[in-house]
C-alpha cells in the first residue's frame, strides 16, 4: 500500500555554518560547537519542552534542505572511503537518501529563555547548517540508545583531529575567543574533500559570519586568512 506522508518543520537551528564545507562530517566531533535551536511560532510553546531539561543529550531528526534531489541511487559513494567505493544507501549516512532525513545525537546545554524566539534549546556538538530545519526533537535514552558492543561496520573508528593546525595571533584574534577552539577542532578534523590533496589549493568556509582560508600540506594544516563580514 502506497502512502505518503506531510512534515512540517517544528523549530531551525542556529549555527555557525553557513555552508556545507567545514561541518563535521559527524555530530559529537567537536563538542565545543555551539547552536541553538530556535522553535517555529507554532511549536513556541514552553509546555512542549517540560521535562526536558532532564536529559543530558537529545536526538535531531531533520532534513538534508539543501541536498535534495530528483530520484535515488541504490549506492552512494561515502567520504570516509575516499569517495571511490561504492556502497549501498541504507549502510551509509549520505545525504542522498529516498527521504533525505538525518539523526544526530547532540548535547543539551540548556533550555534558554530569548526573547524574540521565545523558550530555545542550547546544544553543544551539531553537524548542521545554518537554518536546517529540524523535524522532531527527542530525548536521548541511555538504556536504550547506548550499546556499548555494537560494530561499526567501515566507519567502526571515530574520525578524530588528524591535522595540527597552525595559525598567526593577528588571525586568531579576528575569532570571537569562545568560538577559536570550535574552529581549531573542526579544522584540525580536516574539512577538505577526502579525494583533494593539493598542498598548492586554498580552501574556504564560512564559521561564524567569517570567511576561514587554509591550506593543507601532510599533517599541517596553515590558516591563511580569516576575512570579516562575510554573511553568515
Amino acid at each position: 500500500m502506497s502512502q505518503e506522508f506531510t512534515m512540517k518543520p517544528v523549530a531551525r537551528i542556529h549555527s555557525d555554518f553557513a555552508g556545507k564545507f567545514g561541518v563535521p562530517r559527524q555530530s559529537g566531533l567537536v563538542e565545543s560547537l555551539e547552536a541553538l535551536v530556535v522553535f517555529e511560532p507554532a511549536y513556541r510553546n514552553p509546555d512542549a519542552l517540560r521535562g526536558l531539561e532532564g536529559f543530558s543529550h537529545i536526538w535531531l531528526v531533520w532534513v538534508f534542505d539543501r541536498a535534495l534531489r530528483e530520484g535515488w541511487s541504490p549506492t552512494v559513494r561515502p567520504p570516509r572511503l575516499g569517495g571511490n567505493t561504492r556502497l549501498g544507501v541504507f549502510a551509509t549516512r549520505s545525504p542522498f537518501r529516498p527521504n533525505p532525513i538525518a539523526l544526530s545525537a547532540v548535547t543539551l546545554a540548556g533550555v534558554e529563555e530569548t526573547g524574540a524566539w521565545g523558550t530555545a534549546l542550547r546544544v553543544r556538538g551539531a553537524d548542521l547548517m545554518d537554518g536546517t530545519p529540524i523535524l522532531d526533537i527527542k530525548p536521548y535514552l541511555p538504556y536504550a540508545d547506548c550499546r556499548p558492543e555494537a560494530v561499526g561496520g567501515f566507519a567502526s573508528a571515530p574520525a578524530g583531529e588528524t591535522l595540527e593546525v597552525e595559525c598567526s595571533l593577528s588571525l586568531w584574534e579576528k575569532v570571537p575567543p569562545e568560538r577559536r577552539e570550535a574552529l581549531r577542532a573542526v579544522l584540525a578534523l580536516d574539512p577538505r574533500p577526502r579525494y583533494q590533496a593539493d598542498p598548492e589549493r586554498v580552501y574556504g568556509f564560512g564559521f561564524a559570519g567569517l570567511e576561514v582560508r587554509f591550506s593543507v600540506e601532510g599533517d599541517l594544516l596553515r590558516v591563511r586568512e580569516i576575512l570579516e563580514g562575510t554573511e553568515k
